[in-house]
């Protein structure tokens, strides 16, 4: 397991706003697995499929965003 993800279970245990995050990225990634195994996906299952990988991204920047303070944080103790 490298830093990275040793500091990832670190804050899913510790942080609660990071957990939050973490939690909601992977019901938008169950989600988008049920979409995206449909034979005939529908017009609307298409504009969700969009704005889940919109809300998945806007997700992963704010971990990466705690991610990377924890890690300067580390760094400069």
């Amino acid at each position: 397991m490298s830093n990275r993800d040793e500091l990832k279970a670190e804050l899913i245990q510790t942080d609660e706003q990071f957990r939050r995050l973490y939690e909601e990225h992977r019901e938008y990634e169950r989600r988008l697995s049920e979409l995206t195994q449909k034979t005939l996906p529908s017009q609307d299952d298409e504009i969700e499929e969009k704005k889940i990988k919109l809300h998945k991204l806007a997700l992963k920047d704010r971990m990466e965003q705690i991610l990377r303070a924890h890690s300067e944080a580390r760094v400069s103790v």
